[in-house]
């Protein structure tokens, strides 16, 4: 401990209240400090503080001061540098030795000043806010792309050596991107279905055409809702999950004990991934079509005077395989950007906790904005092939 601690708190002891006399005029002032400048008296000598005249010079007389602690020496130096910024000359004296270290301490830290205003935005700043921007969604989207070709070297060396695959990772994978999902996909699925079938029908009874929500709710999810609600879905769980998962081990450094071991972190954490998510989309998608077709039905035979028979068969006039399979081809393309994205920001991270967070909510944005797009994309080359 050092000498100076002991010295302050025997000072503390049996001290009076602290005060001060402040005496002078014509711009030179002349303020004696005694008693205990502690926590306890901070408000009333602040109060005292504050009937401080502006001057051209002050002098602070600190013989008389008994004890002080962090609160009393804020109160000072925060007075003293409101008087220097008016222009006026600070002397300090008499401060015993015992009392500058706190005091040193305490202007090291500086006391609290005044926030600067923000200048007003310009036109400039927000052209600038835009270039960079648009640079780092370039320099993000060129990573990215190098990343899906590092993917594909990797999948090509699993391919001509089989031995390489983690088979045990894969079907930990399965279950936990697939069989773990099935609930809540049929669930929304279902959900979504019965609120197609009710607008549906509302808006069609206007027309008398009623009996066409059974063409609306089969072809919107076969080659729509299905495969774009599981794929958001499974990007909010999985995908997710993914970032987190990886960016773990790199927050806990494994990854690089991966490498020092010899392994490829692309084949042992990556491909297993990929690979699991583009097998259990496809049936998470089926399972979400049959659900969405089994929620849009019951509700049609609720507000139609229609039986479920009528309805099986009516579904089967307005739809062909066609549409099952424009829906179901999608869910390769978007289990891959998924994966892909998920595994790339996870491996991103960096040596924090909030990385770890600020990245996962990343990949969940970016990969459901990815979805969307090519669900866009998908949408104008089936237009444009007739399909």
């Amino acid at each position: 401990m050092p000498p100076w601690i002991g010295d302050w708190v025997s000072h503390v002891t049996g001290s009076e209240a602290g005060w001060l006399s402040i005496e002078g005029s014509s711009g030179r002032l002349a303020c004696e400090i005694g008693g205990a400048w502690t926590i306890e008296h901070a408000g009333r000598l602040g109060q005292e503080l504050a009937k401080l005249q502006p001057a051209r010079h002050l002098r602070l007389d600190l013989q008389r001061l008994e004890a002080i602690d962090t609160a009393g020496a804020w109160l000072l130096l925060n007075a003293a540098q409101a008087l220097e910024k008016g222009g006026a000359k600070v002397e300090w004296s008499g401060l015993a030795e015992s009392f500058q270290p706190l005091i040193e301490k305490i202007r090291e830290a500086g006391v609290a000043a005044d926030m600067p205003k923000p200048e007003p935005r310009t036109l400039d700043d927000w052209i600038v806010d835009i270039g960079a921007a648009a640079t780092t969604i370039v320099a993000d989207t060129y990573s990215l792309i190098a990343f899906f070709g590092e993917f594909l070297v990797a999948l090509v060396r699993v391919a001509v050596h089989p031995a390489r695959l983690r088979v045990k990772s894969l079907v930990t994978h399965l279950e936990q991107t697939g069989l773990n999902a099935i609930p809540i996909v049929c669930l929304i699925s279902f959900l979504v279905g019965v609120v197609l079938a009710y607008q549906g029908a509302d808006q069609l009874r206007r027309f008398g055409a009623q009996i066409f929500t059974v063409n609306l709710v089969g072809i919107s999810v076969l080659r729509e809702m299905g495969i774009l609600l599981t794929a958001i879905v499974v990007a909010g769980r999985s995908g997710s999950a993914f970032t987190a998962q990886i960016g773990t081990m790199q927050v806990n450094e494994e990854v690089d004990a991966l490498r020092t071991l010899g392994l490829d972190p692309m084949e042992a954490l990556v491909l297993p991934r990929v690979l699991a998510l583009v097998i259990s989309l496809p049936l998470l998608a089926f399972a979400a079509d049959v659900m969405g077709l089994l929620g849009g039905g019951l509700m049609i035979v609720v507000l139609v005077d229609i039986d479920f028979q009528q309805y099986l068969s009516l579904l089967k006039a307005a739809v062909t395989t066609t549409h099952f399979w424009v829906g179901l081809v999608k869910a390769p393309v978007f289990a891959v950007l998924i994966s892909l994205v998920g595994c790339f920001e996870g491996l991103r991270v960096t040596g924090s906790a909030e990385s770890v967070g600020r990245l996962t909510t990343r990949s969940v944005v970016e990969g459901i904005f990815l979805v969307i797009i090519f669900d866009a994309v998908f949408s104008i080359l089936f237009s444009l092939v007739g399909i």
